[in-house]
């Protein structure tokens, strides 16, 4: 879309995009660390809530507990740790109903492209609005995006032989169709990750029967849904101080298991085999379905809040099948072994597409970014970008736990600039050469099939991803912003003191909300 067929709409001085958990707590710090400043909450969809208000396919729940994914500054006060998705949804649009963040978003305002303009400090972004896509621009002087990783639009589906022969309804959960009866039916779910984890003992409930087929297996770890150490607290402590501190036991705890399982794999892997083997007993054939080729923490660990994926394995409901497919048939699946899985819904649990920045096309002073060739800067900035945050959660952890250290940091950031008439910063890569090395060290198949488009990180801070929240902690929270690698520049004759932007909206946040 030519820049000239787009009229202006606004200005502000932050503009988020996304308005998921991410995007939700990124707004909660920037009103309340940065008053003075305006912002807008742009989301291509109808609906707050991101992940939680996409997916609605049966028991989408975290894979993460609530203490540790629920924000810093607002208590999760649910009765289970593992919550299910409209829980989370719910506790996203009540936090930002309780603190006026849902009157800053514009919903079906999908970003397409921005440009950074040095001269003037400040992006220039294009949208898409509405329905009929009418092409509206805002400017911004600093852009934060919160849209997650993935592509929201499709998920994966690998290609197999003889689709279109199969009789029944072929599924993928990120598009799960509202009408769809599976009471009574034989299903199968194909995949090993959380999805399929998730999916396969919540359609046990009312389906004839679920088979969980997959290539390979994965590690599945048995785990109460409920907190009994958070909720005793609660009893002991004010609510905000017995949050604080199952929120802590929770992070030292998860860097605990995360530390066995990278140092000590064998140990990790006897552990957890030994959880499957009292869950499922002695006969079952764990060796054949739970025990995967790779070492703990190689792919992203899946979770059976109080084993039920297990349970439902155990009073046969479910049952396992690790095996290739040959191809589709009429009525079900035949695979490589020669047996055939009867099926009359098939769910292809097979995972998700990533595309970070939902897609969005930069470029800098007329040239265009390619992210691929940048280094990721304390894993929120991207080198030679200026003014541009993104926020990523851990693969190791808690997506929250960085993205309200990457919302204090910014805080800390967009405070300085303003205190000395700054309008532009951007990391620079100083010092010594480094080697680019991949971002994410992780063999997960969405991973390997994106590293070719995603950043690169580099060997030493604060290029380097090191997937540690107390080491992230004593850099973003207490760590200089001005630090070597970031460059900082007014626009014109900008003195000390002068306010972020060169040109700052007179309108208030209110108006700046309603657009």
């Amino acid at each position: 879309m030519p820049l000239s067929s787009a009229e202006p709409l606004s200005h502000v001085d932050v503009l988020i995009i996304g308005a998921g958990l991410s995007g939700i707590g990124a707004a909660y710090h920037l009103q309340t660390r940065c008053p003075t400043l305006s912002y807008a909450i742009l989301e291509g969809r109808g609906a707050m809530g991101g992940t939680w208000d996409l997916f609605r396919y049966p028991g989408v729940r975290s894979d993460s507990d609530m203490y540790t994914l629920g924000y810093r500054f607002r208590p999760w006060l649910g009765g289970k740790a593992i919550a299910d998705g409209p829980s989370i949804k719910a506790y996203i649009e009540e936090t930002a109903a309780e603190y006026g963040i849902d009157q800053r978003i514009r919903y079906h305002h999908r970003v397409t492209r921005a440009e950074w303009s040095s001269e003037h400090g400040r992006w220039t972004v294009d949208m898409e609005v509405g329905p009929e896509r009418a092409p509206v621009r805002m400017t911004c002087g600093f852009l934060y995006a919160c849209t997650g990783y993935y592509d929201y639009a499709s998920g994966y589906t690998p290609t197999w032989p003889g689709t279109e022969r199969f009789q029944g309804s072929i599924v993928h959960p990120q598009h799960w169709p509202e009408d769809l009866d599976y009471g009574g039916k034989r299903v199968v779910v194909i995949g090993s990750g959380a999805t399929a984890v998730t999916l396969v003992p919540a359609m046990a409930d009312r389906a004839a029967h679920v088979t969980m087929l997959q290539r390979s297996p994965t590690y599945i770890a048995d785990q109460p849904a409920e907190d009994s150490v958070a909720r005793a607290l609660r009893y002991v402590l004010p609510r905000r101080a017995a949050y604080a501190v199952a929120r802590w036991k929770n992070v030292l705890r998860g860097m605990l298991l995360y530390g066995l399982a990278r140092s000590r794999p064998g140990l990790f892997k006897w552990l957890l085999r030994l959880g499957v083997r009292k869950a499922l007993g002695k006969a079952y054939d764990v060796d054949t379905h739970f025990a995967p080729r790779y070492n703990p923490w190689d792919e992203r660990l899946c979770v059976a809040p109080d084993g039920d994926l297990f349970g439902a394995i155990r009073e046969g409901r479910a049952s396992m099948v690790t095996d290739h497919i040959e191809s589709f048939t009429e009525k079900g699946l035949q695979l490589r072994s020669g047996a055939h899985v009867d099926a009359d819904i098939i769910v292809t649990a097979t995972g998700l597409n990533v595309k970070i920045l939902s897609g969005l096309a930069l470029s800098v002073d007329g040239e265009p970014v390619q992210l691929a060739r940048t280094l990721a800067y304390k894993g929120m900035m991207f080198s030679d970008v200026p003014n541009l945050v993104a926020a990523f959660g851990y693969t190791n952890a808690s997506w929250t736990l960085k993205c309200d250290l990457v919302a204090e940091y910014t805080c800390r950031l967009l405070n300085h600039m303003k205190q000395h008439g700054y309008t532009q910063c951007v990391p620079r890569l100083t010092g010594p050469a480094m080697t680019p090395e991949p971002v994410l060290d992780f063999r997960s198949g969405y991973v390997q099939r994106a590293l070719e488009s995603l950043p690169r990180q580099g060997t030493r801070a604060p290029w380097r991803l090191y997937q540690n929240y107390v080491r992230d902690l004593v850099m973003m929270r207490y760590g200089r912003v001005d630090d070597e690698a970031m460059e900082f520049k007014r626009s014109g004759s900008a003195a000390s003191g002068q306010a972020l932007l060169p040109e700052v909206s007179t309108r208030s946040n209110a108006e700046v909300a309603r657009g």
